[in-house]
């Protein structure tokens, strides 16, 4: 079965960039902090990344984040969703227009003009589809941004939500969570590891009245 999945790293002050992101500047300032686990060589680091990029069969995201990371300071070869591993996913941009060209052409991007919804029943497919040719079920993963899975999770959308609290305060920046419906977390695991700690949780439905 297919799960939609929100995985991001968050700041102990509830953000997930620092202050003044653009595609120049990514995380914002100071916001590198947060994926320092990514980059660890703490096995438990390791092995989470390693099983979030196996279980990807679609990855949403947002335009935001489009921008940076098909930037020209942006993904590579060496850096990336699936970078150094065999298969990737397909990508699904939730995005006001498409973009004029796509720097990242090795790459499956499909751009959802038509809201979040739609970008996950879109991305849901494509990991339906990659799920048949693995003989495995593989899952839809928003990556972000912030406002992008703050939005799913809002409408209903994911099933799970992981969350990299690095301990990084960064005073300012774009927050994962503002405004948002109460509702109860169910919480399924805490991995700690030198470099942040990594909660999963069910997400429930609005509180009753939210």
């Amino acid at each position: 079965m297919t799960r939609i999945i929100a995985d991001i790293s968050v700041s102990l002050d509830g953000f997930v960039t620092g202050p003044d992101p653009g595609p120049d500047n990514g995380l914002g300032t100071g916001g590198e902090g947060l994926h320092t686990w990514a980059f660890s060589n703490d096995p438990d680091d390791q092995r989470l990344l390693r099983q979030a990029t196996a279980r990807s069969g679609a990855v949403v995201l947002g335009r935001r984040l489009f921008d940076v990371v098909d930037g020209p300071d942006g993904w590579s070869d060496d850096l990336g969703y699936g970078a150094g591993e065999v298969g990737k996913p397909a990508f699904v941009v939730v995005t006001s227009s498409a973009p004029e060209s796509v720097r990242l052409t090795d790459l499956d991007w499909t751009f959802v003009t038509t809201g979040i919804a739609d970008a996950v029943t879109a991305a849901r497919e494509r990991a339906e589809a990659a799920s048949a040719a693995a003989g495995t079920d593989l899952d839809v993963v928003l990556m972000g941004g912030g406002a992008t899975v703050a939005s799913a999770i809002e409408a209903g959308l994911v099933d799970a939500l992981l969350l990299h609290l690095s301990p990084v305060l960064l005073g300012a920046g774009t927050p994962l969570f503002t405004g948002a419906t109460p509702r109860t977390l169910v919480q399924r695991g805490a991995v700690t590891t030198t470099t942040a700690t990594h909660l999963t949780y069910d997400v429930g439905r609005p509180a009753a009245g939210g």
